[in-house]
């Protein structure tokens, strides 16, 4: 017979580099989730992404136990990371901080692919290019 699932939470963690100070002490600590024993399994299962944002879901089952799903970074992350990006703009509309062409939106549309809403690789980039946009990165070609 199934788990059954308690609660599902969201969290975004440096790979390999989780600890139990916030946000994921507190996090998993008010569902009674042993925290070291979640801190250890991320940081094996992310050591290859160290550095990265990772966002993870973890799902917490009524007799205390854990599992948890490891997403591919927020598109806005490969898009600095693209460019080569310290952060956005602070006025998207009036600052421009780089540029990015199609084929560069194309390549992490592939990476990104399984984490986003859509089938079609066109409009993948299209939500990309309006999220570049969005952090006041100039969208070329």
């Amino acid at each position: 017979m199934a788990k059954k699932l308690m609660t599902q939470i969201k969290l975004q963690i440096t790979g390999g580099a989780a600890n139990p100070a916030p946000p994921v002490g507190p996090a998993l600590g008010q569902h009674g989730v042993n925290i070291q024993g979640f801190c250890k399994e991320f940081n094996d299962k992310t050591q290859d992404r160290k550095g990265e944002t990772v966002p993870v879901i973890i799902n917490v089952y009524e007799d205390r136990s854990f599992s948890f799903i490891t997403k591919v970074a927020p598109a806005s992350e490969l898009i600095k990371k693209a460019i080569g990006l310290q952060k956005g703009a602070a006025n998207p509309l009036k600052d421009k901080v780089g540029k990015i062409t199609k084929a560069q939106l194309r390549k992490i549309a592939e990476v990104k692919m399984k984490d986003m809403n859509t089938e079609n690789l066109d409009s993948a980039v299209r939500s990309l290019a309006g999220t570049a946009r969005q952090m006041g990165v100039q969208v070329e070609g």
